[in-house]
């Protein structure tokens, strides 16, 4: 690795986290327009099961390219680092928006695009760090405390995530449309625990992994999906009058 990679490397990591923190600022104020809020002025727009593939595939393509471009692939804990991110991505990527339900809704082709950028630069984040940046890690690593205890913290959240979207697929009856109050799980406590799962989770990668990029990745995430569960919030809080009122957007008892 020559130096000058390693310092694209970081100058990637510095302006991405200058980003994440005006994208946080302005999603205080804008809300990006898909699912419940999508709403006309955004551009021509496509199917969201296609917008959804095309947002997170280069999620999945772009780990896996450098992996297999990489000298650890003989690596156990590379392998476990791949494998946990695919747990997440090939779900996101290739599962989830085939079992969305609510009928036949659209995603502004201008969101599709932004996701699919983000996607490619994380990608690109995680993937060079990881298996040509990054120390080797050995296979020690893997009964590391900071593996160990990332790992629990990830799959906690995974769990989270995929039983809260899984309340929301079953709200509905087939063929029908239109939104109501989940109940049950995680949202006991918040409004939006499918994306507290995605924070547990990313928080999680970072520690197991113990890398700038992960710790990156986990901050976008957070400047993200807090200002959308805020947003969600809201909404509920606006539609429904008999929304209960012990419930935080994100995260319990406080936020």
């Amino acid at each position: 690795m020559c130096p000058g990679e390693l310092a694209l490397y970081w100058w990637v990591v510095y302006a991405w986290l200058g980003i994440a923190a005006v994208t946080f600022l302005a999603l205080l104020f804008i809300t990006a327009p898909y699912g419940r809020h999508m709403r006309k002025g955004w551009g021509p727009t496509l199917h969201r099961t296609a917008g959804w593939v095309l947002m997170e595939i280069p999620a999945v393509i772009v780990p896996v390219v450098f992996f297999l471009l990489s000298d650890r692939t003989g690596d156990i804990a590379a392998l476990a680092f791949l494998g946990i991110w695919l747990l997440h991505y090939v779900n996101r990527s290739l599962i989830y928006p085939f079992r969305l339900t609510g009928g036949n809704l659209m995603m502004p082709l201008s969101i599709a695009a932004m996701g699919f950028f983000f996607n490619l630069v994380n990608g690109w984040l995680q993937g060079r760090y990881l298996f040509f940046i990054g120390p080797v890690r050995e296979a020690s690593w893997l009964v590391d405390p900071r593996f160990l205890a990332g790992t629990a913290l990830f799959l906690a959240g995974f769990v989270l995530n995929q039983h809260s979207d899984h309340v929301l697929r079953n709200l509905r009856k087939p063929g029908e449309t239109g939104y109501k109050i989940p109940f049950g799980g995680g949202y006991r406590f918040v409004s939006c625990p499918n994306y507290l799962g995605e924070l547990i989770e990313w928080a999680g990668f970072a520690l197991l992994t113990w890398s700038p990029s992960g710790i990156v990745f986990f901050l976008w995430t957070a400047a993200n999906l807090v200002p959308r569960a805020r947003t969600h919030h809201r909404w509920y809080q606006e539609k429904f009058a008999d929304y209960p009122k012990e419930r935080k957007a994100i995260l319990p008892y406080l936020f």
